[in-house]
């Protein structure tokens, strides 16, 4: 089998939803529905709006669970006091006790969401590391690598200094299995 890179597989950033750092959470939604209504219908639709500085450098995301997790700031109040991590390992009598006692939610969604949607994705967005970047060389089996090992949806692209793209796990699963059912329908 030929080697494959990341760079075959990644989302060009010219084709990825962006925003600027100073952009509201309804901009960057507004972002992500254009850049999703543009993209090859063939392939999974965008999750995410990458946020860029003003020098146009990728300082951050925002994922659909980032914009949904906007409209209650009480939110990282608790995320602070417990590890991110923590939230998945919760029971639901547990995470029930938690909404009553941080009143999560205590006002209607629509004035959530009308709230919300003046926020700055800088006040909110998560913040990319080091750790989450690969160059565009990288080989496919190094980027599943890191996609399980850091638990990770997308990884940012780079040659050299600049991001160009991002590889999403999505692309990553599509990539490695399609030639598994390709082989079903042809043995059928």
């Amino acid at each position: 089998m030929r080697r494959i890179t990341v760079q075959e597989l990644m989302v060009p950033l010219s084709e990825y939803a962006t925003v600027s750092e100073d952009a509201t959470l309804e901009e960057a939604i507004i972002s992500l529905k254009k850049a999703q209504a543009s993209y090859d219908c063939s392939k999974y639709r965008h999750r995410a709006v990458l946020v860029l500085d003003k020098k146009n450098r990728v300082v951050g995301k925002v994922s659909q669970l980032d914009a949904l997790k906007s409209l209650e700031p009480k939110y990282n109040e608790i995320q602070v006091e417990s590890d991110r991590t923590t939230f998945s390992h919760f029971s639901r009598l547990f995470l029930r006790s938690m909404v009553k006692s941080y009143h999560l939610f205590d006002k209607p969604l629509d004035v959530l969401r009308k709230k919300a949607a003046q926020i700055h994705v800088k006040d909110f967005m998560y913040k990319c590391t080091e750790v989450e970047q690969l160059d565009a060389d990288t080989t496919l089996d190094e980027a599943i690598h890191m996609l399980i090992m850091g638990c990770h949806q997308s990884l940012l692209v780079t040659r050299g200094d600049d991001v160009i793209g991002i590889l999403r796990l999505t692309d990553v699963f599509e990539a490695v299995f399609q030639t598994m059912t390709d082989k079903t329908r042809k043995a059928s």
